[in-house]
């Protein structure tokens, strides 16, 4: 997203492990929120449990509010959310909190491209990439340990010894924030301050936000490990919100503060963010709702740190964990921010180029944060309590099999034709849709080769998704670890040849490598499954074939609207522009009714899996 949500997207994990996936249940506990459960782990597993055993492979860069984390969530509960033990639905209802979150995003979203009007592409590169990765630095290895050894195991604890853990997060990113922003001031290249004012401002600025956020931590924490999410809901839209009219205002009425702007937005950020948990719990803790529960705290005063007589001050079994766990995350965060790294370490672009990729890379993202996530997220719960882990094809029960080889082959071809309609129409609609939303700045330049070439890796995100989503379901410990290995090396592989392919492509290349280590993942989890699949006479994988008359109209729709997009779009006027729209819209209505004709078992798995009301026993 642009400059006023500049650190509340998060990255996409290479390597992702988290103790168990989330599994979303219909029941309402504390605030009255819904309730994020982790989902026991099968019983039916080969040898034993693997510690951060991956869940799937997540498609995009999912969205995360700034200092949320994917493996830090929600608490562990035993409670698998399927009542009697049935067997699951693949798909999940919604929580209460989605519409809430849709129409926060649908703000900040319209703010964002108004305030894209009014910048420069290098302030956009400064604050989205430069800054921001500061910031996010700051907070990983400052809390990320922190939160998954707090987060780890039962509720049931000693939560004054949790606190005082909790507490060292604020010293060690006071550290990170001055080392960090040394390294920022002193050995990375510094903005021309005529076209970006104020950078030293802005460093300090956005290291100080960081530990801000640092004091709501045990706050974060504890309503984490409750499950108040509607709190952790309402505290960050709250926050983006405020960050982004602040930056509207700001923009509007003094364009010549450059980076004060943004300074002061992302510090208006974190004091609301950790002032919706203070005021919070001071009304929570102590009244008779409180009480009722059981909650472990009563007051206020016991979330700040305190020395209790004849006992240590931590809980050193929670410290060893977490020192294991920040062993970890610093390679964990580096291949996480990777591109960003590149960009800032090794000057492969300038900040102008930096500023426009972020923006598309973060729009290209929306379909697959909003549609691929929730589907490997629910269907990963589905494969697993399905099948068994470690077991090969023969030694399943041949129900679960068919159910399994059904449920896998219609959901590739899902995702495939969803990423096949996002490939064809985004290519000719790419400038159009830059110009709308963010003028001349976006739409000139590489912004519409970006966002075609990101319509592109769509295609290779949905099909990943759920090939490694089936695939995680069914490693077993040993696989897992050998496909960490590999990961691993996958990475680093990633990050040079992203170095090389931006000398030659500039910021295509970050993509084109995108492209590349995605179709590496694919290869393996499909061979997987097709050895998985070969002594059964299932073959799962034929929903990547999808009917070769649709095919057809795909190739005439693509020819039909980049012709119309090179005679109406996108400098002849709004009528052109409305008539390349109105082309596209045929072609789009075509495409969906030889897709109702041509794949009718598709059409009813959507409706059954995705449309009934009823949830599906």
């Amino acid at each position: 997203m642009p400059a006023c949500e500049a650190g509340g997207e998060g990255r996409e994990r290479r390597l992702r492990p988290r103790p168990a996936p989330l599994l979303l249940t219909g029941s309402r506990r504390d605030c009255g929120a819904i309730s994020w459960r982790r989902r026991p782990w099968p019983r039916r597993t080969c040898s034993a449990r693997p510690p951060g055993w991956p869940p799937p492979a997540p498609c995009c860069r999912c969205a995360a509010a700034p200092g949320s984390s994917s493996s830090s969530s929600s608490s562990s509960s035993s409670s698998s959310g399927v009542p009697g033990g049935s067997r699951p639905s693949p798909s999940q209802p919604s929580g209460v909190s989605f519409p809430c979150q849709v129409l926060f995003r649908a703000v900040t979203f319209g703010l964002n491209a108004f305030t894209l009007r009014h910048l420069s592409r290098e302030l956009l590169g400064v604050v989205n990439v430069r800054l921001t990765l500061l910031y996010s630095t700051v907070l990983f290895l400052a809390r990320e340990a922190f939160r998954r050894a707090c987060l780890s195991g039962s509720t049931k604890r000693n939560w004054t010894k949790t606190i005082n853990l909790l507490w060292l997060t604020v010293p060690l990113g006071v550290f990170w924030s001055v080392f960090l922003g040394l390294v920022w001031l002193h050995l990375l290249e510094v903005p021309d301050p005529s076209v970006v004012p104020h950078y030293q401002a802005g460093v300090v600025a956005f290291g100080l936000s960081a530990v801000i956020e640092l004091l709501g931590e045990p706050f974060w924490v504890l309503a984490q490990a409750h499950l108040f999410v509607r709190l952790k809901v309402i505290a960050e839209s709250l926050s983006v919100v405020s960050k982004c009219v602040l930056t509207v205002v700001l923009v509007i009425l003094y364009p010549q503060w450059g980076l004060h702007i943004f300074s002061l937005a992302q510090l208006l950020y974190t004091s609301v963010l950790v002032m919706c948990y203070i005021i919070y719990f001071g009304m929570f803790l102590g009244s008779p709702e409180a009480t009722k529960k059981s909650f472990p705290v009563t007051r206020m005063k016991a979330l700040l740190p305190k020395v209790v007589e004849d006992e240590t001050f931590l809980n050193w079994k929670e410290a060893r964990l977490t020192w294991s766990f920040f062993k970890q995350s610093f390679l964990k965060q580096i291949l996480t921010e990777g591109e960003r790294y590149v960009m800032t370490f090794l000057n492969v672009l300038n900040f102008g180029d930096q500023g426009v990729y972020d923006i598309v890379n973060n729009l290209g993202s929306l379909v697959a944060r909003f549609i691929f996530l929730p589907i490997e997220e629910s269907f990963y719960v589905f494969f697993a309590k399905v099948l068994e882990r470690g077991k090969n094809v023969k030694d399943q029960k041949q129900d679960d099999i068919a159910m399994a080889a059904n449920v896998l082959e219609l959901l590739l071809k899902l995702v495939l034709l969803i990423g096949l309609t996002i490939t064809v129409f985004g290519y000719a609609f790419s400038q159009l849709a830059l110009d709308i939303y963010g003028g001349s700045m976006l739409s000139s330049g590489t912004g519409p080769n970006l966002l075609r070439c990101y319509s592109l890796y769509v295609l290779f995100l949905a099909i990943n998704g759920v090939t490694e989503c089936f695939t995680f379901a069914l490693m077993c410990k040993e696989e897992v670890d050998r496909y960490n290995f590999v990961m691993l090396a996958l990475s680093f592989t990633f990050l040079c040849i992203s170095y090389f392919l931006t000398h030659w492509h500039g910021s295509v290349g970050f993509i084109l490598a995108n492209c590349f280590n995605m179709g590496i993942r694919i290869a393996h989890s499909t061979h997987y499954i097709y050895d998985y699949f070969k002594e059964s006479t299932y073959r799962p994988l034929t929903g990547l074939l999808p009917s070769p008359v649709l095919i057809l109209v795909y190739v005439v729709s693509g020819v039909i609207t980049v012709f119309s997009e090179v005679f109406f779009c996108c400098d002849k006027g709004w009528m052109a522009r409305l008539i390349h729209i109105s082309i596209g819209a045929v072609c789009f209505a075509a495409t969906i009714i030889t897709m109702f004709c041509t794949e009718t078992k598709l059409v009813h798995f959507v409706r059954s899996q995705f449309l009934s009301r009823k949830p599906k026993e």
